[in-house]
């Protein structure tokens, strides 16, 4: 009997975590169901955090040290970096612009929505959070009640948290001036940036100050930190495969035990979060379509010029096609590099290196599917983020690409880093896990379709693009007219 498929088993695992879901509060059973099952969930969250920090600082230190001797790669390096980087912001910048027009979160009931904002205040309290938005629903005592109905915390401790929360608040805005974002990005004292999770950009700005720092030094000295690093990162990377295989269970527990809890003893509510959930796959959706068919067909045509929209596609069909069923731009990278050189034209020189760096810091689709989960799970528990705190999540997702694996549900641990920096529950990551799997096929496509792109507008300004317009049909008549 043929294998079922991981993805499928996770599908099949999520599917039948809702059907629990439903069932136990039908039954009754939502208190076993959040005792014996919901645990598993956390379980397998706390192992993605583990993963996710070290994960993150050895991929960053590697994708940076792999560049080479800054000297010798000069002018291109800087180019390849740049345009990954403009690539994906603009990515960002897609996603937040939309999720902020369509604001799929605000879509859903509104009952549920102050539930779900409940939670959000007692769990910032309990991890001694500031309220992001400093609108406190637990000072009014209607919440107040409310509040006490769907937790365990009594009145007494919610008006405890409600207060140290408000305090918080005070002193942080008090002590703080208009620099210290800057001032908190570098780090006093590494090993307690990688303790707290608070602390994640300053992990991130210790890998890229390190990274760069190994290609100043000679060679001889940095190659045996180089592989060891390399190792390393290939050991997390093993750490994720290993999760990853227990992932249908996993899954099963986590939308059982989210579900549940969101739900209670009212099935209608469900019905609700899937309708939230329908609009932010779609808002997803569209933000993916617009950096395949709009955004990089505009690079193409204003710094290649060389080949045809459908030419373009005809090109790099085969390798779209295997980063959507297979979710990993690193497993399509063969494909990518073949059909870069031998469709398009790029030459080999420029593949052999732009390529594997896109692979490693190149996450477009990921990046954008990352602003538009926040900001929706932000809006799901009426959560208004400032445009500070969304340049924060450009800041983040951008430089988390970096370190983001080029394997099927990478983009998951990096949006825990995300949500994270923002201040959010990272467990919020259990709610949007049902379209997750098909989402991620789509910004897998994405970011293989933009390290061609990329690597054509390169190869163009080098030099080495040597496209065959005889071999694009849409050229055909042009080239015989000529």
């Amino acid at each position: 009997m043929k294998k079922i498929a991981l993805h499928w088993q996770i599908i099949i695992g999520l599917i039948l975590g809702i059907i629990w879901a439903l069932l136990s509060s039908q039954l009754g059973w939502s208190e076993f169901t959040i005792n014996w099952i919901a645990p598993f969930g956390t379980i397998f969250i706390n192992l993605l955090k583990l993963i996710a920090v070290p994960l993150v600082l050895f991929s960053i230190i590697n994708g940076v040290a792999n560049i080479g001797d800054p000297s010798s790669l000069g002018r291109m390096g800087g180019k390849t970096l740049l345009a990954y980087l403009l690539t994906t912001v603009l990515a960002v910048t897609v996603g937040l612009v939309l999720v902020n027009l369509i604001k799929p979160g605000k879509l859903v009931d509104e009952d549920s929505r102050i539930d779900n904002r409940i939670g959000y205040e007692v769990w910032a309290a309990s991890q001694n959070l500031q309220i992001k938005d400093g609108i406190h629903y637990l000072q009014d005592p209607e919440f107040m009640d409310r509040a006490k109905r769907i937790t365990d915390f009594s009145k007494g401790e919610l008006n405890d948290a409600a207060i140290n929360d408000k305090m918080t608040t005070a002193n942080q805005a008090e002590e703080s001036g208009p620099l210290q974002p800057l001032v908190d990005m570098v780090p006093e004292n590494f090993f307690q940036a990688l303790g707290d999770n608070g602390l994640m950009l300053q992990v991130i700005f210790f890998a890229l100050f390190f990274g760069i720092s190994l290609l100043f030094i000679p060679s001889e000295k940095s190659a045996p930190i180089t592989k060891a690093v390399d190792s390393i990162m290939e050991i997390f990377l093993k750490m994720v495969d290993i999760v990853m295989r227990a992932a249908p269970f996993f899954v099963f527990a986590l939308l059982a035990g989210v579900v549940g809890k969101m739900a209670g003893n009212d099935v209608g509510k469900v019905l609700e979060i899937f309708k939230g959930l329908s609009w932010y796959s779609l808002t997803v959706v569209i933000g993916l379509g617009l950096m395949i068919f709009v955004i990089y067909p505009l690079i193409f045509k204003i710094f290649v010029r060389a080949v045809s929209y459908f030419g373009f596609f005809r090109a790099m069909g085969p390798a779209q096609m295997l980063a959507f069923s297979t979710s990993s731009s690193a497993a399509t990278l063969p494909v990518t590099m073949e059909c870069v050189e031998d469709n398009l034209g790029v030459d080999k020189k420029i593949t052999s290196f732009v390529l594997p760096i896109g692979a490693t810091v190149n996450m477009d689709g990921t990046c954008l599917y990352q602003a538009v989960a926040v900001v929706f799970l932000a809006q799901l528990h009426m959560i208004d983020l400032t445009i500070g705190q969304q340049l924060t999540i450009v800041l983040t997702a951008t430089l988390a690409s970096i370190g983001s694996a080029a394997v099927p549900s990478a983009g998951l641990v990096m949006l825990i880093i995300v949500l994270q920096s923002v201040g959010l529950n990272p467990a919020w990551i259990g709610i949007i896990l049902p379209v997750d799997r098909i989402l991620d096929m789509m910004r897998t496509v994405v970011n293989v379709t933009g390290d061609a792109t990329v690597s054509s507008v390169i190869a163009k300004g080098e030099g080495l693009f040597n496209y065959n317009e005889k071999k694009d049909p849409d050229k055909a008549f042009d080239v015989e007219e000529n």
